[in-house]
């Protein structure tokens, strides 16, 4: 039998934001209506031998890379913990806010609310770290079938085309890897109740609308609470940048609880529900069976490295500046694009006019967590797929979880062939190509060091 040989906290505090901030995404501005369910901040903190480290997860749709760095120094000061031992992950809701962003659409009531979330989560940290008891560590794998999908897809003209549609005929395939394995670490508590931490990779952009939500990893935490007595769940989202929840070959109710939402993208409350509820069964599927395994230490790193920047052809440059200015004088809609695509032309002349000059590389930091034979890979952005695969694979850990969104928010980390295949994700990355290889390489050297 393995022993409790570490001790684990867990605390929660809801973050709603006030009517009137600003969410999230879909490149126009979309302010706080009201609240769907709470958004939060869940923080596990875990220690053995004197060394603690602070899992925290933000119900937010990013934050801005300088807002994580600062919030991290805040609560190192607040608890005393190393900067590097602080891990916070953002889950991506795309009705969320977007912490610390600064742009034409920001106003003061943001920027109060960012205050105020970043005391907040340093008290999460203090919190869970007062709520700290004697446990052990469990692991399992599950599945989440049909409710992940690629979202790039080759078309009868040759394209690539990012969400084109339900049942859109000229689909020839989908293009990329798909990985519906979830993650699962039981921390079970000596006095009787236990931490269960899910990790698992898609988009939450599944709800839509001007009301704040914590989308699908809401729903799975809850779902999860309700069946299984004294549990606390929390979600780290994985490598999602080429994942969402939309099925373009529908069958049977596939589409029950969903509409077709302004860029051709089925959405639906009752639809991120069904998601969670998937979750929470591959959670439960596993709870009960997990391997419990020995910690010998907890060790963190965190690591910068630097990668080239995407930057504009010369020649791109007179249209990039033509669409923008479309959007800016409020005809984006007159532009010859709709739905996604529309979407797509948009933020990629913003990007070839942000780095019009440079800089041509670009910091990158990567973090990891090590507890025992477990791995927390924490990437900064939204990682394709064979990003976190390829993590997957380092050799020697029992399980390795890697986190989008963590510590830092720098765009997407598409995977080498997807720039020439174009689509969304590739034509707006600021990296060159070549960049997921490259964190792939970086973050594996990083786990082997940390064995």
């Amino acid at each position: 039998m393995i022993n409790y040989d570490l001790k684990v906290g867990f605390s929660r505090i809801e973050i709603n934001p006030p009517l009137g901030v600003n969410l999230q995404g879909y490149f126009h501005q979309r302010l706080n209506e009201g609240i769907l369910d709470d958004l939060e901040i869940n923080t596990v903190a875990v220690q053995k031998d004197g060394a603690t480290v602070a899992l925290v997860t933000l119900d937010s749709e990013a934050a801005d890379t300088n807002y994580y760095e600062t919030a991290r120094q805040y609560a190192a000061t607040k608890t005393g913990l190393s900067k590097e031992a602080i891990f916070i992950h953002t889950t991506h809701t795309h009705v969320g806010g977007c912490f610390g962003k600064e742009d034409e659409y920001t106003n003061d009531l943001d920027r109060e609310y960012d205050s105020l979330v970043m005391k907040k989560i340093a008290d999460s940290i203090v919190y869970a770290m007062e709520d700290l008891k004697p446990a052990r560590m469990g692991i399992g794998f599950s599945k989440a079938e049909r409710v992940g999908f690629n979202r790039r897809y080759l078309m009868k003209d040759g394209s690539t085309k990012t969400n084109p549609g339900v049942n859109n005929p000229d689909i020839v395939k989908a293009i990329g890897l798909l990985d519906e394995s979830v993650n699962v670490i039981r921390f079970e508590r000596e006095c009787g109740d236990s931490v269960v931490i899910g990790n698992y990779g898609n988009h939450p952009d599944v709800i839509g609308g001007n009301k704040a939500s914590a989308d699908w990893p809401g729903f799975t935490r809850r779902i999860f609470e309700r069946a299984v007595e004294n549990t606390k769940c929390i979600f780290f989202n994985g490598a999602q940048g080429d994942i969402n929840h939309v099925n373009v070959k529908p069958v049977g109710g596939d589409l029950n609880g969903m509409f077709n939402d302004f860029d051709d993208v089925t959405r639906g409350y009752a639809h991120s529900r069904h998601i969670g509820n998937v979750l929470a069964g591959a959670l439960m599927s596993v709870y009960e069976k997990v391997e419990f395994l020995p910690v010998d230490e907890i060790k963190f790193v965190e690591k910068v490295i630097n990668v080239a920047s995407n930057m504009p052809k010369k020649e791109e440059m007179e249209e990039a500046r033509y669409i923008q200015k479309m959007v800016d004088d409020g005809k984006r809609e007159d532009l010859p694009y709709k739905g996604m695509m529309l979407t797509t032309m948009i933020a990629d002349a913003a990007r070839k006019i942000r780095l019009e000059n440079g800089p041509e590389y670009f910091p990158l930091n990567l973090s990891a967590i090590k507890i025992g034979p477990v791995a927390f890979m924490g990437i900064p952005g939204e990682p394709f797929t064979g990003v976190g695969m390829g993590l997957k694979e380092a050799e020697g850990w029992k399980m390795v979880c890697p986190t989008c969104l963590t510590n830092g928010s720098r765009g997407y980390f598409p995977m080498e062939d997807s720039y020439a295949e174009g689509g969304y994700e590739a034509k707006t990355s600021e990296y060159k190509a070549g960049v997921a290889e490259t964190i792939i390489e970086e973050g594996v050297k990083i786990l082997n060091s940390l064995k």
